[in-house]
């Protein structure tokens, strides 16, 4: 696990630094990017990033479970997930 982390003020504030601009457009931006990333998987569409990530809604079926604290069986209903991959550039970044 990483020691260090970034938080979204962080974050923004990088991106910032980075390009140029005013930490009030890229958070603007972030906000936007997020929107469009959520609607999109949230209708079922993969949204990809070539060599950086793609995400995309998973289904799980329903199933069987098991109460740990009882051992009764229960009836696990259907729902969807979120799967995030990494693509290449990412991969490498972290090998580092």
């Amino acid at each position: 696990m990483a020691d260090k982390s970034l938080n979204r003020t962080e974050f923004v504030a990088a991106v910032a630094a980075e390009s140029g601009q005013s930490q009030a457009a890229v958070s603007t931006v972030v906000d936007a990017f997020f929107a469009v990333m959520s609607k999109s998987v949230g209708d079922g569409t993969k949204v990809s990033i070539p060599g950086w990530l793609a995400v995309e809604r998973t289904s799980r079926a329903a199933r069987t479970g098991r109460n740990p604290q009882t051992g009764e069986t229960i009836q696990i209903k259907a729902s969807n997930g979120v799967k995030i991959s990494a693509g290449s550039k990412l991969k490498a970044a972290a090998k580092g």
